[in-house]
């Protein structure tokens, strides 16, 4: 990346942009047509964004390359895909894809792991479909397999003595 990357905190405000980042973050297999953007109005989907900011366990990063987002990821203690319990936060990510492959997902995840850990979460979760290919890069940031099913993945990392 040539441009300065910005990493900031996710503002109650910015649902457009979280908007953007959920429909952004669910994954279309290859050879599959995209999905319609309003899906991300089912209930299902737009609890991982409703009154973001407004709970306890609301935290997000937003990364920005000239001012503009390229990247989000948040947390929300919600009753979701991968939901674990009332304790731990679920992380969802999306980085547009022609900034993919280039770090912005990892300082986004890392740096939300150090969030979470100085407001005293030990873990968090996350769901995944299992043919995602995200799902190594999950694993290379320490999530484990914690439940499966046919389709998917819950994963958990914990976050206890992560520097």
């Amino acid at each position: 990346m040539s441009t300065p990357l910005v990493i900031r905190r996710i503002g109650n405000a910015e649902l457009p942009m979280l908007e953007n980042f959920l429909y952004h973050a669910i994954f279309i297999p290859q050879g599959v047509m995209p999905i319609a953007r309003d899906v991300i109005y089912k209930p299902q989907c737009y609890i991982y964004i409703d009154g973001f900011g407004d709970k306890p366990g609301d935290f997000g990063l937003a990364a920005e390359s000239e001012g503009n987002p390229v990247g989000a990821a948040w947390v929300r203690i919600i009753p979701a895909f991968g939901h674990v319990d009332s304790e731990t936060p679920e992380l969802a990510i999306s980085v547009l894809s022609e900034y993919r492959s280039q770090g912005i997902g990892t300082i986004l995840m890392t740096r939300l792991f150090e969030i979470l850990a100085e407001n005293g979460y030990a873990q968090t979760s996350l769901s995944v479909q299992r043919e995602n290919p995200a799902v190594r890069f999950y694993q290379r940031l320490g999530y484990k397999i914690f439940r499966e099913s046919d389709e998917e993945y819950i994963m958990l990392k914990d976050l206890c003595g992560e520097s």
